[in-house]
């Protein structure tokens, strides 16, 4: 339990709670001069912006007849001092009427029941940037709690005095919590841990991110250690399982290892729809069965199975072929399946209809137990519950939020309250006498330590679904309604999905492109995502279609001009995508009267732009005219936009260019001759003419 002082101090949760918990603002009361600090003034403005702290810890359950120990922290900031003071501790002997009461006392501190003084501890002074705490045992003549039960508790701190920045203020600190007195025998509790992992780009995880997931601090690997050796219930999207067995021997060791662990636990398991993807929106947008992710199989490389040794994969798999040309690929079962998991079980989102259920039956099987949140129930007592003939699988919607904000609390104090919190509620839900169901919201964050601390304190050990479905089930009725907004969204999406349909037939394997964007659209509507999430994330991924959709195009060409009669015309096909391509490029002229090739087949490289060459013989001298160039895949669907280019042709200033040239070879060969014949005339005169001195005749 948590209270700050001077200012407000309120402090705020992120967590995934429900609507009305998520706006909890304070931990219990902060006071000066006995007026409630639940919003700042504008004198609290002025005053020193640092703040101290009080926690409450009293335990989460208390046995009858036994005494109770309660530890309150105080914490200063640096620039903040408390003196010396006393701690009041306070505890009802009426306990809270409902969960309601229970939530109004945390999160507001308001209570009608009389609370009564059972210790009052004087406390050493706190330096700035400082812990200290103090234990306080209560003995069970005082603390007088018989009866079973979920009582108030309350720790104010009387008589110490704030020093910050401003002036010296005196200061009450007040914070509160629960202790639950629990019935002889209690029922049973179960606690459904579901574990997904998502990449970057909404597919399958990389071999990178599956060995920073796996290591020993990672993720994954938190999550394993938090539930061995308790009795945690295990849901798991298989798209983790998928994406290290389709790497083969190039998964790394340690997401091997991690799938080997996971298989081995004894904890009950069972798989979620893969992508964690949501049969409800599925349902009620009409589709006649689940969506699949595709053919798996397109994202293997044969060049990771084609060791001859066996696979390195712990779950059933194909066995690698000896032929290292042609090894035995795992099909889209074996990369996905979890050995031991119950396939029977449904974990959608809350806001189920009863044509929904019927919609699972036909999609899974009639025998498909649902999980639904107590809030989507009218009639709930327990977690066991069947509409009709239809079973569900009831969460604690109260515990369940309470619960899942523990597991994401990185402070002992903070999550101890709501420890406290989600075992009062369980004490509620337990009324009926049936085994009590508790499931976590899907997180990717959560700490072994917090996770581990959540499952000691709330599971009862050996407590799974089998124990929760040997209970009669209640007959209860269901209160969902069908959201609309997430209807669109799938809705878009796949329209969107169809539209690359035939775009990706320019690649060899339009699979590569295809199963991709259908995990995705999994992802997005899938159970995980809030409705905000869902909302951004369906604007970036359709801008994201739209990209994908102009990734191959003509760049748009400039002015040409030919120069002769038969010569290539360049054109650049542009590919942004990480695959190559193949396209036919056409190209159609304004003027008849020039010759082009029609067709030229295309091979982009990835991510690259490609220089093509057209042919051209021109049928006219010279002139100007357009050309129009489209890309078709290879089926024949236009690709991007057409683009065109201006073409001046000057062919007729070859004609002129080969005349001038011919005449000027022609002067140079007879001014050559010409000079030839005089240089030999000239030699002749020399030869007849008498030497020097030599009269004529001798």
């Amino acid at each position: 339990m948590t209270a700050t002082i001077p200012r407000s101090g309120l402090r705020t949760r992120a967590q995934r709670l429900l609507s009305r918990l998520a706006a909890v603002l304070v931990v219990g009361g902060i006071v000066f001069g006995g007026t409630p600090a639940v919003a700042a003034t504008e004198e609290d403005e002025t005053a020193d912006a640092a703040t101290a702290q009080m926690h409450l810890n009293a335990g989460t359950t208390v046995t009858a007849g036994a005494p109770m120990l309660a530890t309150v922290t105080l914490e200063t900031p640096a620039g903040t001092t408390l003196s010396a003071g006393s701690i009041r501790l306070e505890i009802s002997r009426t306990p809270l009427a409902d969960g309601a009461a229970l939530d109004a006392w945390l999160d507001e501190g308001s209570t009608d029941a009389r609370l009564d003084a059972v210790a009052d501890q004087p406390t050493a002074a706190v330096e700035e940037g400082s812990t200290s705490s103090s234990s306080i045992v209560v003995s069970t003549a005082d603390l007088g709690l018989s009866a079973p039960g979920v009582y108030p508790v309350r720790a104010t701190l009387t008589g110490s005095t704030a020093d910050g920045e401003g002036d010296p203020m005196p200061a009450e600190l007040t914070a509160t919590t629960v202790v639950t007195v629990p019935p002889a025998a209690a029922p049973a509790v179960a606690v459904m841990v579901p574990i997904t992992a998502t990449p970057e780009d909404g597919s399958l995880l990389t071999a990178d991110e599956l060995a920073e997931l796996t290591e020993p601090e990672g993720a994954l690997t938190q999550q394993l250690d938090a539930v061995s050796g308790t009795s945690a219930v295990i849901a798991v999207d298989p798209a983790i399982a998928a994406s290290v067995r389709r790497l083969g021997t190039r998964a790394p060791a340690s997401a091997v290892d991690w799938l080997a662990r996971l298989e081995a636990l004894p904890n009950e398991t069972f798989t979620l729809l893969f992508a964690d993807a949501d049969a409800t929106v599925q349902a009620q947008t009409g589709r006649p069965a689940l969506l699949e992710p595709g053919d798996l199989t397109a994202l293997l490389d044969p060049a990771d199975f084609a060791s001859a040794s066996p696979t390195p994969t712990p779950s059933p798999s194909a066995t690698p072929g000896t032929d290292a040309d042609d090894p035995a690929l795992p099909d889209a079962a074996e990369l996905t399946a979890i050995r031991g998991a119950d396939p029977g079980i449904l974990w959608p989102t809350a806001d189920v209809t009863d044509g929904d259920l019927a919609a699972f039956g036909a999609y899974l099987g009639d025998q498909v137990a649902t999980v639904l949140p107590s809030t989507s129930v009218d009639g709930y007592a327990g977690g066991h519950a069947a509409v009709g003939a239809r079973e569900l699988l009831v969460t604690d919607a109260r515990a369940s939020a309470r619960l899942s904000a523990a597991v994401e609390e990185t402070e002992d104090a903070v999550r101890d309250r709501d420890l406290a919190a989600a075992a009062g509620h369980l004490f509620f839900a337990s009324g009926s006498g049936a085994p009590v169901l508790v499931g976590l919201d899907r997180s990717e964050t959560r700490t072994a330590e917090a996770l581990r601390a959540a499952l000691t304190s709330i599971a009862t050990p050996g407590a799974g679904l089998a124990a929760v479905r040997s209970a009669a089930p209640a007959a209860v009725k269901l209160t969902g309604e069908p959201d609309a907004e997430r209807k669109a969204a799938l809705t878009a999406l796949l329209e969107d999905e169809q539209k690359l349909v035939p775009f990706s037939s320019v690649l060899e394997e339009p699979e590569l492109m295809l199963v991709p964007e259908r995990i995705r659209i999994l992802r997005l509507t899938g159970v995980g995502p809030t409705d905000e999430e869902l909302a951004v994330a369906l604007q970036t991924h359709r801008e994201s279609t739209r990209a994908t959709l102009g990734a191959v195009s003509i760049q748009k060409p400039s002015a040409i001009q030919l120069f002769t009669a038969a010569a290539p015309l360049p054109v650049w096909v542009r590919n942004d995508l990480p695959w190559p391509v193949r396209v036919t490029l056409t190209t159609q002229p304004s003027d008849p009267r020039l010759k082009v090739q029609r067709t030229t087949e295309v091979k982009a490289l990835a991510a690259s732009n490609t220089r093509v060459t057209v042919p051209v013989e021109a049928r006219v001298a010279s002139g100007e005219l357009r050309v129009e160039f489209r890309l078709h895949s290879p089926t024949g669907v236009p690709i991007d936009v057409p683009q065109s280019a201006r073409v001046t042709l000057r062919a007729d200033w070859e004609g002129i260019g080969l005349v001038v040239l011919g005449g000027i070879i022609v002067v140079l060969l007879g001014l050559g001759v010409l000079r030839t014949v005089l240089r030999k005339r000239r030699e002749a005169r020399q030869a007849e003419e008498p030497a020097p001195g030599n009269p004529p005749g001798t």
